[in-house]
């Protein structure tokens, strides 16, 4: 089993982006239709950019046309959490990665029916995607089936 931690703030700052250190260390939002993961459709994987743990799946990826991607269910409930945030005079859930503890995006009960009825938008910024021809490569092996 792997494990997933995050990095010292200074180490993190040189390894993002603005955007991305902003997203996921400060809770910033990214641009709607800005992610390079918006229109994104490849097999494969996306982790937290952060501590590599990984969060979701091109298989529950769709398009809900809000500007950032959506899954419709974790890859792994284990790695995502939840909270409650009354930012910007809204109730929302928050979803955070459980061990690197980035800001991935909140989760509404909007999704697809066919699909469950959530929609996890998430910001492109906290994602890094691993293709599936890549899984082993990068070390997550265990994740292939899900594309057989």
């Amino acid at each position: 089993m792997k494990k997933y931690n995050k990095q010292d703030k200074e180490k993190l700052k040189e390894k993002l982006t603005a955007t991305q250190y902003k997203v996921t260390q400060e809770n910033a939002t990214e641009r709607p239709f800005t992610s390079e993961y918006n229109d994104h459709n490849e097999e494969g994987i996306y982790v937290d950019i952060v501590s590599g743990e990984p969060l979701f799946t091109s298989k529950h990826k769709f398009d809900a046309g809000c500007g950032w991607p959506s899954f419709s269910e974790p890859l792994d409930n284990e790695n995502i959490k939840e909270k409650e945030d009354r930012s910007h005079g809204m109730v929302r859930t928050e979803v955070r990665s459980k061990h690197g503890d980035s800001h991935l995006g909140h989760l509404f009960k909007d999704g697809p029916k066919e699909m469950g009825g959530l929609r996890y938008c998430i910001n492109g910024a906290s994602l890094k995607f691993i293709k599936k021809e890549d899984l082993k490569k990068e070390g997550y092996e265990e994740y292939l089936k899900l594309f057989e």
